[in-house]
């Protein structure tokens, strides 16, 4: 117990409180996305120069989220997409996407979000996704349901195949999106639509509150996919990479029982594990 709050301290925390700590970061870092964004950042004078600042405001992102976790739980241990890597001795280890949807912030489109989970022992136990842009913040507890702004996320039944929804992304290497564009070709006529909405942590957020049917990708990052993954699975998703396998870079897959297995058996025959 901490001598100041009388709460457990490190690897004692309980699941509540280390959601609150969360939760709180993600809402700073986000806020401040959303409020020092210049106006004109869509339109910078160069490319370079508009892509810097993204790089700044991300880099601050982060700075601003590792700064309270240094305040608040300094023995846990810190893994960014920035470059944050900090072994704890707490047992604990936050996993942080600082801006997950960069070229979305960039082009001033909504979809962008500050994605933080909390990890013990390997095994994600919080998981908050707060989007300043869609007023909604996500957030699950491991077996203790799945939230949007503190009302219940549920997903949708899984519906015929051909009647799915499905988002997607796509890499940044030329050659992996040449190879995930061909999944998508033998993929798009077996289902309703495909969606591209470019922030991993609301795709799976997104299956979660039955916005879409289900999603999968390839080449995510584990701070991409570790909150999102949380969410997805506490409100009723199965998530997996290639059959019997966990979500992972090589692939993430995410749908309600009844549409996850023909889905993961589909991209599976496809390659879609592989570039």
């Amino acid at each position: 117990m901490t001598a100041t709050t009388g709460r457990p301290a490190g690897g004692d925390a309980t699941p509540a409180e280390l959601l609150e700590v969360a939760r709180e970061a993600a809402r700073r870092a986000g806020d401040l996305l959303r409020d020092s964004r210049p106006a004109d950042l869509g339109v910078a004078a160069t490319k370079s120069s508009a892509v810097d600042v993204v790089t700044e405001m991300d880099i601050a992102s982060e700075k601003l989220i590792t700064g309270l976790l240094a305040e608040r739980r300094p023995d846990d241990g810190v893994l960014g997409e920035e470059g944050a890597d900090r072994t704890g001795t707490s047992g604990v280890e936050w996993v942080i996407d600082p801006l997950d949807g960069t070229v979305n912030y960039l082009y001033g489109l909504p979809s962008w979000s500050v994605s933080i989970a909390v990890r013990k022992a390997g095994e994600t136990v919080v998981g908050v996704v707060y989007a300043p842009l869609r007023g909604e913040t996500y957030h699950a507890v491991l077996g203790g349901g799945a939230f949007v702004n503190d009302a219940p996320a549920r997903t949708r039944p899984a519906p015929p195949f051909e009647q799915a929804l499905v988002g997607t992304g796509f890499g940044y290497l030329a050659e992996r999106r040449a190879r995930q564009a061909e999944v998508v070709a033998h993929l798009i006529p077996r289902v309703r639509d495909i969606r591209r909405a470019g922030s991993a942590a609301i795709d799976l957020c997104d299956v979660a509150t039955g916005r879409l049917d289900a999603y999968y990708e390839r080449g995510l990052r584990p701070w991409d996919l570790a909150a999102g993954d949380l969410v997805a699975r506490e409100a009723g998703a199965r998530t997996g990479s290639r059959p019997g396998e966990p979500a992972s870079g090589e692939l993430v897959v995410a749908a309600p029982p009844g549409l996850f297995e023909p889905l993961q058996t589909l991209l599976d025959e496809l390659g879609a594990w592989h570039d």
